[in-house]
């Protein structure tokens, strides 16, 4: 198997815990909700299989389990795997996006709502998408996401973080996509712009791509409320995304983008 980046599995093994990302704030929950739905709104008929590629800790393992659909999970940190296999009601193991162990068209659906971003080099996206399609059957669907090359200006830029000191983490990873591990912040990654994450799908040769702003300009907002207001600024929040979901002027006001393709 091919070898994970050490400081992403450092980084989730000691320096963040992803089993509560998308429940802890604000922002975690628009994330969450949008995603389901947009995923809900491509996914096939049940029953069918999905393979959840870098699915962590089985978050949305568990709801699509809970929609009828039969889940395997890959992921390459052993204890996301172990806390995964916990949940119940789906597989879980411990793989990589780049060599899948799964036979060719063997899955109605697969998700790679993490391994992009990261995978800082190109050649490592190309190859995860390529899998992806191997083993996705003919007209089935593969939805992968991608971080904004926006968002960490935009978090740090409403949260009073960003500084002259700072800066320059969030310019350069604007300019380039590449951001470096930040010992108080995040680990090795690339940020897409919307129309580079289709073009990769396009490249990989997957059909009628689409690509979906998540959660949309409401984000800063949400991940800055105080716990208890959260419900009250969620639904004006989701709206506002939805409507400006596909609006390329907008678009990458979202920290993250879906992109959908057919193989």
């Amino acid at each position: 198997m091919v070898e994970l980046d050490p400081a992403i599995r450092e980084f989730y093994r000691e320096r963040y815990v992803e089993g509560d990302r998308l429940a802890r704030s604000g922002h975690g929950q628009l994330e969450f909700l949008r995603t389901r739905e947009l995923v809900r709104r491509f996914l096939p008929a049940t029953p069918a299989m999905v393979l959840d590629v870098g699915g962590a800790t089985g978050v949305h393992a568990k709801w699509l389990v809970g929609d009828g659909y039969e889940v395997h999970l890959v992921d390459p940190v052993e204890e996301h795997v172990e806390q995964a296999r916990a949940v119940g009601g789906f597989t879980a193991a411990v793989g990589d996006a780049r060599a899948l162990d799964q036979a060719d068209g063997s899955v109605d659906v697969t998700l790679l709502l993490g391994p992009l971003y990261h995978l800082v080099d190109a050649a490592d996206r190309a190859q995860a998408l390529r899998e992806a399609r191997r083993v996705t059957r003919v007209g089935g669907l593969v939805v992968a996401a991608g971080i904004s090359r926006y968002a960490g200006l935009l978090e740090y830029g409403n949260n009073g973080r960003l500084s002259e000191d700072n800066v320059h983490l969030f310019t350069d990873a604007l300019a380039t996509g590449r951001h470096y591990d930040d010992p108080n912040g995040f680990t090795n990654a690339y940020f897409h712009h919307a129309d580079e994450l289709r073009a990769e799908f396009e490249s990989a040769g997957f059909e009628d791509v689409d690509v979906l702003g998540v959660e949309g300009p409401a984000a800063p907002t949400l991940d800055n409320a105080a716990d208890d207001d959260v419900p009250r600024l969620l639904p004006a929040a989701i709206t506002l995304a939805r409507l400006v979901e596909r609006d390329p002027r907008m678009m990458s006001a979202s920290p993250h983008f879906l992109a959908f393709g057919r193989a």
